[in-house]
C-alpha cells in the first residue's frame, strides 16, 4: 500500500474536500492520511513532524499555504495544488499591522473557515510573526538550493489569490524550475474534474516510480 500525507490549506481539515475526493477514488492500494493542524506554524511544525514519523509516507501533497509545510519535508517526493509560496511573506506583513484596533477582528472575519474538524484562525501577531521563519526553513529545501527532492505544483489560472501576488507561478519557478508545473483552467481550489485528470494520474504516476 502507498502512503500519501494531504497537507490542508488555512482552513481547512480532516474532512478537506480534495483529500476527501482521493480518499474515495484512488483505490485500496492508496493510504490518504490528513489531519487538522495548528494555524502556528512552529506547532503544526512539530505535530507535522510527529505524523511524518508514525505515518512514513510514500507522498506527501500540499495545498495552497499547506504547501509551505509540504516542501519543507526533506526526503520525499511532493506534489503541491495551488502553492502559496509568498503566503509567509503576507502574514509577515500583517502581523505588523494587527495591533490596529479592529484589525484582528477583520483577518478573523475574513478568512473564517467552513463548521467542522477545521484549523481554527485567530490572526494575532504571535502566530504570524513566525511563518517568515518557516517559510525560509520551505525555501531551504528547493531545488535551487539543491534539493534532489520531486517537487511537482498546479496551478489554476482563474486563482484569485494569484491577482493577490499571494500565489505566483514566477516565484514556482524561481525556486523549482521552468518544466515541474501544469496550468489548469480552475480556480485555487482545484475542481474535482482536475482533480481526476490531472491530480490523481500524477499522485499514480509519481508512486509508481
Amino acid at each position: 500500500m502507498k502512503r500519501i500525507i494531504y497537507i490542508h490549506g488555512m482552513g481547512g481539515g480532516s474532512d478537506s474536500r480534495i483529500p476527501s475526493i482521493l480518499k474515495q477514488h484512488l483505490g485500496s492500494d492508496y493510504q490518504v492520511t490528513v489531519r487538522t493542524y495548528d494555524f502556528d506554524p512552529e506547532v503544526a511544525h512539530g505535530q507535522i513532524a510527529s505524523w511524518m514519523e508514525e505515518i512514513d509516507p510514500d507522498l506527501v501533497i500540499g495545498e495552497s499555504m499547506g504547501s509551505i509545510h509540504a516542501i519543507a519535508v526533506q526526503g520525499r517526493p511532493h506534489i503541491l495544488v495551488s502553492p502559496s509560496l509568498n503566503a509567509p511573506a503576507y502574514l509577515d506583513a500583517v502581523s505588523k499591522i494587527v495591533w490596529i484596533p479592529g484589525m484582528t477582528a477583520y483577518f478573523d472575519k475574513s478568512f473564517h473557515p467552513r463548521e467542522g474538524d477545521r484549523q481554527k484562525l485567530h490572526f494575532t501577531r504571535e502566530p504570524l510573526s513566525k511563518w517568515k521563519k518557516y517559510g525560509k526553513m520551505a525555501y531551504a529545501n528547493a531545488t535551487c538550493n539543491g534539493s534532489k527532492d520531486y517537487f511537482y505544483a498546479f496551478f489554476g489560472t482563474r486563482d484569485h489569490y494569484r491577482r493577490m501576488g499571494v500565489v505566483r507561478v514566477g516565484t514556482w519557478k524561481k525556486w523549482f524550475g521552468e518544466d515541474s508545473w501544469t496550468e489548469y483552467e480552475g480556480t485555487h481550489f482545484m475542481e474535482e474534474e482536475y482533480i481526476h485528470s490531472l491530480l490523481i494520474p500524477k499522485i499514480k504516476e509519481v508512486l509508481a516510480k
